[in-house]
């Protein structure tokens, strides 16, 4: 074969790769933002509204323009707290996305009459006590919101979510570090925590910090699952690692379940 016909066929094959390429998905996945709402309430009265308000008018909406998998989630503890949450997880591709949803609910004439009692609620009779917004951006390991693989009744389920507080924001920066590079994030996968996402906050009360939220089939599960992670090897192992000393200051955790008309 002559030269020339070999410097072809390189061409050749070297164009064919390129174009390949060129098809191919992104092996890189994009980092979703998430939008966490949390009502806070005292009476039953007000979860009655909120759930109402939820079920039959707000998700319905989100569906209609397109935005899947949200999470609504009740605290199980809210029958002996003074202070009830509830929880609405709602997952976007971008910032801006997140906040066309407001424009496109309110030109939404089903989602107002639908949601009337909670929407046009006078201030003698509000549906919460205050709601919080926290903005957050998921983890390169774990960049879109994975729905849990559970089979059991959602009563008996526990989500379990965690926010983890730092000191300063380079401390932080060494948590969120250690999920990822230090594949804490991986360590939870390996054990069958069913995380639906793991996620920094770029915006909310208590900053710098991170938030994720692992699922379970029930508190058994939950307790043996935990057992598990702190009895493994490579637990011991990072979390021994002096660069990793002191990244969390405080640590908050809410055991939540799903409603029957979250998406997961």
């Amino acid at each position: 074969m002559s030269k020339f016909k070999i410097f072809g066929l390189v061409l050749i094959i070297l164009f064919a790769c390129i174009l390949s390429q060129s098809w191919m998905p992104s092996a890189k996945s994009e980092r979703e933002f998430y939008q966490l709402t949390v009502y806070h309430f005292a009476k039953d009265s007000q979860e009655k509204v909120i759930d109402n308000y939820l079920q039959n008018a707000l998700i319905p909406a989100l569906h209609k323009i397109s935005i899947k998998n949200v999470g609504v989630f009740k605290n199980r503890s809210n029958d002996t707290l003074a202070d009830k949450t509830m929880y609405v997880l709602i997952p976007r591709k971008s910032l801006e996305e997140i906040m066309k949803i407001s424009s496109k609910l309110n030109s939404d004439k089903s989602y107002q009459a639908a949601g009337a009692e909670y929407l046009d609620a006078v201030y003698t009779t509000a549906p919460y006590s205050r709601m919080e917004t926290i903005l957050l951006y998921a983890f390169p390991l774990a960049p879109q919101l994975q729905l849990p693989k559970l089979n059991g009744p959602r009563k008996d389920r526990v989500y379990e979510l965690r926010s983890y507080e730092s000191a300063t924001e380079k401390i932080f920066k060494n948590k969120v570090q250690m999920f990822n590079e230090g594949d804490e994030v991986g360590l939870f996968k390996r054990l069958n925590f069913n995380a639906s996402f793991y996620a920094e906050v770029i915006a909310g009360s208590k900053m710098p910090n991170l938030m994720y939220m692992t699922c379970h089939e029930n508190k058994t599960a939950r307790d043996a699952n935990w057992k598990n992670f702190v009895d493994d090897p490579y637990w011991k192992k990072l979390s021994s690692m002096p660069e990793y000393q002191h990244n969390v200051s405080h640590i908050d955790i809410s055991f939540l379940y799903p409603t029957e008309y979250s998406d997961f």
